[in-house]
C-alpha cells in the first residue's frame, strides 16, 4: 500500500519580503508614486493612526503566500505607523488598506492591470486609482454595491476616504490637500523649506537690529 503524504499544517509559512519586481520601470513613474506617497505621509504626519506604504508586499490571506500584491502606494487609516517588511493583513487587525494607488508605466498590460483591478476589488479596496503620466489619463474606482465601479467623474473627483482633490490640467494630473495646497515634489518640498528658513532667518536679523534676542522670546 502506498501511503500518502500529508502537508504538515504546523509547517512554517515563508511570507518573503520582496517579490523580485523592480519598484518603478522609469523615473516618470517612479517620481509619480514618491510624490504621492510622500505627500500623504506629510498630509497624515500628525496622525498615529494612519499606514502609508509604497511598493509594500500585501498579503491578505494568511497560510497562503501565494496570493499577495504590491501597489504602488496604500493607506490604511487605522493602523500605526512604523517600519513593517510586509503588510501582512490578519496581524493588521485584518485591515486591509482601503486606498491604493498605481502609476502605469509604458509596459503594463491590459491584462495585468485587470489581474490587480480584481485582487484590489476581491480583497476590500474601497478606493482604486490609476495614473497614466504618460496619456495624462487618470481612472478611479470607488466601491459600490457591486464592488468596484469607475468613477465617471473624475476630473475634480474628491477623495471620500482622503478628502484630497484630483484634478487633470494640459500638464497632467494635480492633487490637492484638504487645506488646497498642491502635492509637491520632493524637490518644491526642499524649496518651500529652504523659503521658509529664509524668512525665519530675515525675522531673526529685524528683532536683533530692534535690540531683541530672538532666543528669549517664549
Amino acid at each position: 500500500m502506498v501511503q500518502q503524504l500529508r502537508p504538515d499544517a504546523s509547517a512554517k509559512i515563508d511570507y518573503p519580503d520582496s517579490d523580485g519586481q523592480p519598484m518603478a520601470d522609469n523615473t516618470k513613474q517612479f517620481r509619480w508614486i514618491v510624490v504621492i506617497k510622500e505627500n500623504l505621509e506629510l498630509l497624515y504626519v500628525d496622525d498615529p493612526q494612519v499606514f502609508v506604504a509604497g511598493d509594500l508586499l500585501w498579503y491578505p490571506v494568511e497560510g497562503d503566500n501565494t496570493i499577495r500584491q504590491a501597489p504602488d502606494v496604500m493607506v490604511v487609516v487605522g493602523r500605526p505607523k512604523g517600519d513593517r517588511g510586509s503588510y501582512r493583513q490578519w496581524q493588521e487587525d485584518n485591515l486591509a488598506p482601503q486606498v491604493v494607488f498605481e502609476i502605469l508605466s509604458p509596459g503594463d498590460r491590459v491584462g495585468e492591470m485587470l489581474r490587480k483591478l480584481g485582487f484590489y476589488d476581491r480583497h476590500g479596496v474601497e478606493e482604486y486609482y490609476i495614473y497614466d503620466p504618460d496619456q495624462l489619463e487618470l481612472t478611479g474606482l470607488l466601491r459600490g454595491e457591486q464592488g468596484l465601479e469607475v468613477i465617471e467623474a473624475i476630473n475634480g473627483w474628491v477623495s471620500p476616504r482622503l478628502q484630497i482633490r484630483f484634478q487633470i490640467t494640459d500638464q497632467g494630473l494635480e492633487i490637492y490637500r484638504p487645506d488646497g495646497q498642491r502635492f509637491l515634489t520632493y524637490s518644491e518640498l526642499g524649496q518651500e523649506l529652504e523659503q521658509e528658513r529664509s524668512h525665519v532667518q530675515a525675522l531673526e536679523s529685524k528683532l536683533r537690529e530692534l535690540g531683541v534676542n530672538p532666543d528669549e522670546i517664549v
